[in-house]
């Protein structure tokens, strides 16, 4: 029976490691190969170091008797596939980081999109496994970022790997065994309530959009305002009363902003997303609120917060980072890892500050 090449050189390996060296001649006889096709399979393994031609033999690298690494499980023919909410925004840059990981190892990345409609998350999954996905990276469209009760246990039942992005789940739910890989957003808002008291100030608001990124942000910055001893600050109406429209939510976060810097209980702002910060300060400014000088601004977010008319200091999320270790871990739970993961993981990648003007401290160059 003619064996295959991955075969073959599994066999060779198999003999040299076993006896450390053998004759080209002597090892092509005992395979039943002919000497010329050995001595193709001899110089590919040794050009990946796995072993060493010498005067008409083949040895165990560096004489060794222990094994050499083996060759990295090859991804070719795999298919990940990959449910997020958009391309757009945010999910650009983790899809493209996704892709990257998958393609370098061979691998071939498809897409399903849920726009955030109900139900949808589900049905893009089981669509790209049935036209061949042998694992999936998921983004439900969970408003929390997290699942409800009874929420998403589709996705525990799967039989093909499964990692979540940008996405958890509680403790005690049957999605919380799940590998996930997201950006660390609670510790986002804490290093910009940090930077904020570094700078002096003591009342600091938040202001965010409702998103799943927005408990996390609150969580962070409610930590480190307590951790830092800081003034306590009235929430924003928002976190009550959700806006009903982007005017609404524009109209009274002003607002909020205008009147606590009005009382003298605000002296800095975090404003989730930089998007939502590039609108609002034309318009603080056009009421009389200096920026940075009479309310130093953060934005969450980082990604066209550096082209505002006054660059905007912002926490950077390292998306294409979440994008790729997501696609990496899914790819080792394949087989397609020096060594996989033998435990879960859940990974939290930590955004990053870039100090701008906005909050009165601008970084030399930026």
């Amino acid at each position: 029976m003619r064996l295959h090449v991955d075969q073959r050189h599994e066999r060779v390996l198999q003999l040299v490691r076993e006896r450390g060296s053998l004759r080209v001649a002597e090892l092509a006889e005992e395979l039943g190969m002919s000497a010329v096709t050995l001595r193709r399979d001899v110089e590919a393994l040794a050009a990946q170091g796995l072993v060493e031609r010498l005067h008409g033999a083949v040895v165990w690298p560096s004489g060794a008797s222990q094994p050499a690494p083996a060759a990295a499980p090859s991804a070719e023919g795999l298919v990940v596939g990959m449910v997020v909410p958009t391309t757009e925004y945010y999910y650009a840059d983790v899809v493209r980081g996704a892709r990257e990981a998958v393609e370098a190892a061979g691998a071939r990345l498809t897409i399903g999109l849920s726009r955030y409609l109900p139900d949808e998350d589900e049905a893009q999954a089981r669509r790209l496994l049935s036209t061949g996905a042998d694992g999936l990276l998921l983004t439900p469209s969970w408003e929390r970022g997290h699942p409800e009760p009874g929420e998403g246990l589709w996705a525990a039942e799967q039989e093909t790997p499964v990692v979540l992005v940008e996405r958890w789940a509680p403790l005690g739910h049957p999605l919380a065994g799940l590998d996930r890989v997201r950006s660390d957003h609670a510790h986002g808002a804490a290093e910009a309530v940090a930077h904020l008291a570094g700078l002096g100030h003591r009342s600091i608001a938040l202001a965010v959009q409702e998103s799943p990124t927005a408990p996390r942000l609150r969580a962070g910055y409610a930590a480190a305002v307590a951790a830092l001893g800081l003034t306590p600050v009235a929430a924003s109406p928002l976190q009550d009363t959700p806006s009903r429209s982007e005017t609404d939510r524009f109209e009274r976060t002003l607002e909020y902003l205008c009147e606590g810097v009005a009382g003298g209980d605000v002296t800095a702002a975090i404003v989730h997303s930089d998007a939502d910060a590039i609108v609002l300060i034309p318009r603080l400014q056009a009421r009389g609120v200096r920026v940075p000088e009479d309310l130093a601004v953060i934005a969450y977010d980082d990604e066209v917060a550096s082209l505002a008319d006054l660059p905007l200091t912002a926490v950077a999320p390292d998306k294409h980072a979440v994008g790729a270790a997501a696609a990496k871990l899914l790819l080792s739970r394949l087989g397609v890892s020096d060594e996989g993961p033998a435990a879960r993981r859940h990974l939290d990648i930590l955004p990053t500050l870039r100090v701008r003007v906005s909050c009165g401290a601008a970084a030399a160059g930026a």
